[in-house]
């Protein structure tokens, strides 16, 4: 039977994904595509992908859904998307690419959040924007492009996000969301504009950046060159993209102020969404974005993550036995190694910001082995979330924490770690597809398929019950990790 159809389009740093969804915001397998990419990593920090291939990967894996879908009868109404936060690209007047696209990985600007913090109050603008001034964002980002790549800068009309670029191309409007405008670090998210004292200092005006759309239910449609490519989606309602972070809270049924959502893809993050305003005070090592006009977003983000594990496995050639490792790392007591691992080998976002932050392993000993360093690692990983859970605390109220990502799917003995480092019991569903399944939810409450996203039950899930004891222990080497921690800080003061 003939039925309306939402295609999702979530634009990742490690693959873009696209499917086809149902008005009941069921995805259908059989149209899922995942178009696996990375982003390449260079010497001195950065962390980019050419902006013509990362579109053409966008149009490739829509090409492929749409050809899988072939046989698939019904109208394609809508086009929901999301895409990762903080990146960067920038544009000439006649739309080309004037730069690569920087993630929020790239670290080449660290030298200018020095800069901003001796200009700005940055308390103040931190509660204001939502973010800390740190190399992810783009007012590091751009005084870094001004001063060393002059040239590329006066001739760059726009600066944008990638799904802005994504947007541009396929419908021919520079515009984006109050979503992905809030992960810039440069829009105010509490009036919902770009931040104009961050634009001044920064020689920056309203025309340089995209239209923040005037209302969330705005759409736009393919210009003529696409809509000839895809004639299924000629006629498709298009919505500016969403955070991917936001997008997942909403796919989990994490939209309450109870509610914590735990992800660990590639790097790793806690976020709390609910229906409202941004809390009077933002901790200080926490971010807050938007979702939409009327709903935030507040939590933290680790660099490392599943991305840390893997690097782990690969070096200690240890991927062809992922069940070995894990069953030897059971049946190890919490912390009995003795070693004290600092989880910052992609540097360190929540919850110190600290630009310059390495990857260290401390107590080391010749009878030290492979699992001891791996199962520190993890447990490292754990207290950096604890961290950040002690600063959600001081603003919501959470009883209950919600797990996803890949990485958690696929050690139970990691998740297990968590829950006995916080303390909390934590549920695991299987939603593989939290970010897209949250981008059409958010689009089908729009269109008025759906009342609310506030009442998405959470799916189903593994539970893990932490363990009493090992909390405590847990909490005894957490001190100690903070005190190597606070040295590291000192460290880096000073140099």
């Amino acid at each position: 039977m003939d039925q309306p159809l939402i295609l999702a389009l979530d634009i990742g740093t490690s693959s873009v994904r696209t499917a086809l969804y149902d008005f009941r915001g069921n995805v259908l397998p059989e149209t899922m595509v995942k178009y696996e990419r990375s982003l390449a990593a260079t010497d001195d920090g950065g962390a980019e992908i050419d902006a013509e291939k990362a579109f053409s990967q966008v149009v490739a894996a829509i090409d492929e859904g749409l050809k899988k879908s072939k046989s698939l009868n019904g109208e394609i109404e809508y086009v929901a998307a999301s895409s990762f936060w903080h990146s960067l690209v920038g544009i000439d007047a006649k739309g080309k690419p004037t730069t690569t696209v920087f993630g929020w990985a790239d670290t080449r600007s660290r030298a200018h959040t020095s800069v901003l913090r001796i200009k700005f109050n940055q308390t103040a603008v931190h509660n204001r924007t939502g973010a800390r001034f740190h190399s992810s964002f783009w007012p590091a980002k751009l005084l870094w492009l001004r001063k060393d790549f002059s040239k590329t800068y006066a001739k760059t009309e726009k600066w944008l996000s990638f799904s802005d670029f994504v947007m541009m191309r396929l419908c021919g409007e520079t515009v984006t969301s109050v979503s992905m405008a809030s992960g810039t670090g440069i829009f105010d998210i509490r009036k919902c504009v770009w931040d104009q004292s961050l634009l001044k200092f920064l020689k920056i005006k309203n025309d340089n950046l995209p239209q923040i759309v005037d209302s969330d239910s705005i759409s736009f449609q393919l210009n003529g060159e696409f809509a000839k490519r895809w004639p299924r989606l000629k006629n498709a309602k298009w919505f500016p993209a969403i955070g991917d972070g936001a997008a997942n809270n909403i796919g989990a049924g994490c939209m309450k102020k109870s509610k914590a959502a735990l992800m660990i893809g590639t790097s790793g993050a806690m976020r709390v969404a609910y229906k409202g305003e941004p809390p009077a005070k933002i901790p200080s090592g926490l971010w807050c974005y938007r979702i939409d006009r009327k709903r935030v977003i507040i939590g933290g983000a680790l660099s490392d993550g599943g991305g840390l594990y893997s690097w782990l496995k690969d070096n200690f050639r240890l991927r062809e036995d992922d069940d070995h490792t894990e069953a030897e790392i059971a049946k190890r007591a919490p912390d009995a190694h003795g070693l004290t691992f600092l989880p910052f080998l992609a540097g360190e976002r929540s919850t110190g910001y600290h630009e310059s932050a390495n990857g260290a392993i401390l107590g080391l000993r010749s009878s030290t082995d492979k699992i001891d360093i791996v199962q520190a690692a993890l447990e490292s990983v754990a207290y950096r979330f604890a961290e950040i859970f002690e600063q959600l605390k001081g603003v919501v109220k959470i009883t209950e924490i919600i797990a996803s990502g890949g990485a958690l799917r696929e050690s139970p003995v990691w998740t297990q770690i968590i829950a006995d480092v916080l303390g909390r019991n934590l549920s695991l569903p299987d939603t593989r597809e939290a970010s897209s399944r949250g981008a059409v939810l958010l689009v089908l409450q729009t269109i008025d398929k759906i009342k609310t996203i506030e009442t998405i039950p959470t799916p189903h899930g593994k539970k893990f019950e932490f363990d009493r004891s090992k909390f405590r222990l847990y909490e005894m080497a957490r001190i100690e990790s903070e005190e190597y921690y606070s040295l590291l800080c000192d460290r880096e003061e000073q140099t």
